[in-house]
């Protein structure tokens, strides 16, 4: 027989302005990664069946995949440097629901 623990977490109010300040720097940072990946499709997309043959095809801009936005994070932690609080972990794991949220919208 199994035995399964539940636990009931009881933060103090510290504790609770520091995890909603996390959950609203997450909540930025995902909604602007999201951001970043639908205007670039926008920017870049072209219907397959009528595709333009005589305008010239401007420079795409670099894809932000999940590398280079994770790349980007460092760049995010010295601009702002609220980030630095969060985990790194934590910061690469919003990264990642961006990633499977793009592949399931488009």
């Amino acid at each position: 027989m199994r035995t399964a623990y539940q636990y009931k977490l009881r933060p103090n109010k510290e504790q609770i302005a520091t995890i909603e300040l996390w959950l609203e720097l997450l909540r930025r940072q995902y909604n602007y990664r999201l951001g970043e990946r639908f205007s670039w499709w926008s920017e870049n997309c072209c219907p397959v069946n009528a595709c333009p043959l005589v305008m010239p095809i401007p420079q795409l801009r670099d894809n932000p995949d999940y590398y280079s936005q994770k790349k980007d994070l460092v760049n995010t932690k010295d601009k702002f440097r609220e980030y630095k609080l969060i985990h790194s972990q934590v910061c690469q794991d919003c990264i990642k629901r961006v990633k499977l949220a793009f592949v399931l919208v488009v």
